[in-house]
């Protein structure tokens, strides 16, 4: 897929506000300082689509833009460490749950993890929470540049000890770099594919 046209439509709080028309939306999340901002520059081919900071939790409303006037890109606030009030971080929490249990567009989610760390509690809890509440995701591993292939490997072996633990599939995954587009091809073609099976479906 080539992204032709990323354009920032609405940016809220209240799932009850988001576009009402049936455009799939594809939401992306992680922790506040996993590089989500520079990986959706890196898809859309812009520089300042989402907005990047030095300072973690920038994100702190539901954005969505639309991507080649077919589909939504959501950009979620981060979990986790934010420097925000603990009042703010409950905001959050309250239509960041809001949305994945009422948006009945979304489509997928891409749940954010730096690929330099291992498993950290508050990812793994929030993978959880998605298959208790049946929302489909795929892992993506951010910042694979800064780590050799060998290192790589380990830690998405380490993810999948843990989780096929009490899972019975480790979830789809993507290995990527805002740096060096890693990851970008792939991303997109599996956006690509099932936007492709919805159309189909919606034509039979």
């Amino acid at each position: 897929m080539q992204i032709k046209t990323a354009k920032f439509v609405v940016s809220n709080q209240l799932v009850s506000k988001c576009p009402t028309n049936q455009l799939p939306e594809y939401a992306f999340i992680g922790r506040s300082n996993v590089g989500k901002s520079s990986l959706i520059n890196m898809l859309t081919n812009q520089k300042s689509l989402a907005k990047t900071s030095g300072r973690p939790g920038k994100t702190q409303l539901i954005n969505h833009f639309i991507i080649n006037d077919n589909w939504f890109l959501v950009d979620l606030p981060g979990y986790g460490y934010a420097r925000v009030s603990k009042s703010a971080k409950k905001t959050f929490q309250k239509f960041i749950t809001a949305y994945f249990r009422d948006r009945k567009q979304l489509v997928s989610a891409f749940v954010l993890v730096d690929i330099r760390h291992k498993p950290l509690p508050v990812d793994l809890a929030f993978m959880q929470w998605l298959g208790e509440h049946n929302v489909p995701f795929s892992i993506v591993f951010t910042k694979a540049d800064k780590l050799r292939p060998k290192a790589i490997e380990d830690h998405i072996d380490t993810y999948k000890t843990i989780l096929l633990e009490s899972w019975e599939a480790f979830p789809n995954y993507f290995i990527t770099s805002s740096t060096n587009y890693a990851g970008k091809e792939a991303l997109l073609e599996y956006i690509d594919t099932i936007n492709s099976d919805l159309d189909s479906s919606a034509s039979e």
